[in-house]
């Protein structure tokens, strides 16, 4: 089934009677009053296969073109052109997120032209020149006017991804691997540090708990030896001054 989207080569300029709706479609479109039956029957002939809004979209914008065709009495063969010219010249449009309005309008007019001048087999003398003037100001102050809409609806949403490059500065790489060495470096002296702190606080630890435990007996020892020593060289001096006095 073909979509919206699907044509083999749209901007080639061919004739378009019944070349999306038949007939009978039409006939059945002219002996229909209510915009829903004319919707319904757009949506199967045209082979519409979008979700929504744009399918509401779609609809509104052919149907309208059906009530212009009949405002102006025109012909099924006719009101079949239009409603084909518009569909191809809209495929354009959405074939592209970048703005393509010039080749749009250029190949709208191409078309018209291709079913207004008679010359088989590449062209049939379709419309006049008073209905080729009205349905060119009708495409302008309808599709034309509202093109960056349909634009905007149809087409994927382009976003741009800025990367900057500045010379002379160190790849992002080189700078990853500098910051982790120098967090590296900042944690093991860190951890120096803390380790420092950590042993002072158990050396002052042990000097208070030595304190409050009082001398060791080895400490006793040693002040006794000490006192002993001292009274000894203190006699020992007495003595020797003493004869030295005899």
């Amino acid at each position: 089934m073909k979509t919206e989207n699907q044509d083999s080569d749209p901007l080639k300029v061919r004739i378009l009677l019944w070349a999306n709706l038949s007939y009978s479609d039409m006939e059945e479109i002219d002996q229909t009053e209510s915009i829903t039956d004319i919707e319904r029957i757009l949506f199967h002939a045209l082979n519409i296969d979008v979700p929504e809004p744009r399918l509401g979209i779609l609809l509104e914008l052919y149907t309208n073109i059906v009530l212009f065709c009949r405002k102006r009495h025109y012909n099924r063969e006719q009101t079949s052109v239009l409603l084909s010219i518009v569909k191809s010249v809209h495929q354009v449009n959405i074939e592209t997120p970048l703005n393509n309005m010039d080749q749009c309008f250029s190949y709208f007019t191409e078309l018209l032209l291709c079913h207004s001048v008679r010359r088989p087999p590449f062209s049939i003398s379709l419309f006049s020149l008073e209905q080729v003037t009205d349905i060119t100001k009708y495409f302008i102050n309808t599709y034309m006017r509202h093109y960056m809409l349909y634009k905007y609806i149809f087409t994927p949403q382009m976003y741009m991804d800025l990367s900057l490059t500045y010379t002379g500065m160190p790849e992002s790489t080189d700078t990853e691997e500098l910051a982790s060495s120098d967090n590296g470096t900042k944690k093991d002296a860190e951890r120096r540090n803390e380790q420092g702190v950590v042993s002072t606080e158990t050396l002052t630890t042990d000097t208070e708990g030595a304190c409050k435990r009082g001398p060791s007996p080895k400490a006793e020892l040693r002040s006794i030896v000490q006192k002993e020593v001292k009274e000894e060289v203190m006699c020992l001096s007495a003595q020797l001054e003493k004869q030295l006095q005899e």
